[in-house]
């Protein structure tokens, strides 16, 4: 078998936040495990959605994260792209002359309260201020906790805690696989099960994006993949993309591989005051991750998920 020619340099964009950097810290470390002696270096941008502090859905919603990184990447600036997957719009596919080239293994998928004095979320007395602008937890909260009130806090996670310091809430919703990566595990107070936070499409997983032409270096860095990771981020993104949910619509919901291998998919679609909660949960069986992703999507449709969706202003 012909040896894979490994690029010699792999240029790496990414977001200049501290969490995405460390998520490419990540991915040179797995690359130089797999093909050692390849050199890899940095080319961070500033996205949109770092720039702006308001309403996401002022700027393109969710593409705001992704689209100067896609740039560099089809202008040739980059190699290989790293995308945290719940920040890739499904609701249209990737950019022309892209592709996804692997799944990393997941990471955790759940939300994680910080509360400076301790507290669980079953704890936290009426009026108390929760930092978080997404309309996933704002829907959830106000259905399961409504005596809570939620405040709009944007920035990345560790601009957050500096404002949680700065006493503008008194409370963080935050994804812990994100605090992890930060290297701030010892601010979590509690750890919410999906039961009680239903995550957003494609928590925990990064993808690494390349142009759909530099096949030796999707050779590459496919050996990073992880298949139960593709089959899980594969179900959840063609949920979405049925859906054609946008960044103002409260989704959520998690693909798993149990550990027989069995895939699974359960999905929400809430109104944003929290009231009306549409469900959905089927296994695959013998259906491919795709087509399940469909058939949850389909049941959620059924149910009227459309009009949810498309009573929401975006």
């Amino acid at each position: 078998m012909a040896r894979m020619s490994v690029p010699e340099l792999i240029r790496i964009v990414s977001r200049d936040s501290p969490m995405a950097l460390a998520q490419v810290e990540r991915v040179r470390a797995e690359l130089a495990a797999v093909h050692p002696g390849v050199r890899t270096e940095v080319v961070p941008v500033k996205t949109t959605g770092d720039k702006w502090l308001g309403d996401l859905s002022q700027v393109e919603g969710k593409g705001a994260f992704t689209k100067e990184v896609d740039a560099a990447l089809l202008a040739g600036e980059a190699d290989l792209a790293v995308h945290c997957v719940k920040d890739v719009p499904a609701d249209r596919p990737l950019p022309a002359g892209t592709v996804f080239a692997a799944f990393l293994k997941r990471d955790d998928i759940r939300d994680a309260l910080v509360h400076p004095g301790g507290l669980t979320l079953d704890e936290l007395p009426a009026g108390t201020r929760v930092g978080t602008s997404s309309v996933r937890r704002i829907a959830q909260l106000a259905a399961t906790h409504p005596h809570l009130t939620c405040v709009p806090f944007r920035g990345n996670a560790n601009r957050r805690l500096e404002k949680l310091a700065a006493g503008e809430a008194d409370a963080l919703l935050l994804a812990v696989s994100g605090l992890e990566r930060i290297g701030r595990p010892d601010v979590i107070s509690e750890v919410l099960s999906p039961e009680v936070m239903m995550p957003p499409i494609g928590a925990g997983i990064l993808a690494l994006q390349c142009r759909e032409d530099d096949t030796d270096l999707i050779d590459a860095v496919g050996a990073l993949g992880d298949p139960d990771t593709h089959r899980e981020a594969t179900a959840e993104r063609m949920f979405l993309h049925v859906l054609q949910g946008h960044c103002n619509s409260p989704i959520a919901g998690y693909a798993r591989v149990d550990g027989g291998g069995e895939l699974s998919l359960r999905a929400c679609v809430f109104t944003p005051d929290g009231k009306t909660r549409l469900n959905a949960h089927e296994w695959a069986g013998r259906l491919d991750p795709a087509t399940l992703g469909t058939s949850v999507a389909v049941a959620l449709l059924r149910q009227g998920a459309r009009e949810i969706i498309d009573g929401i202003a975006h």
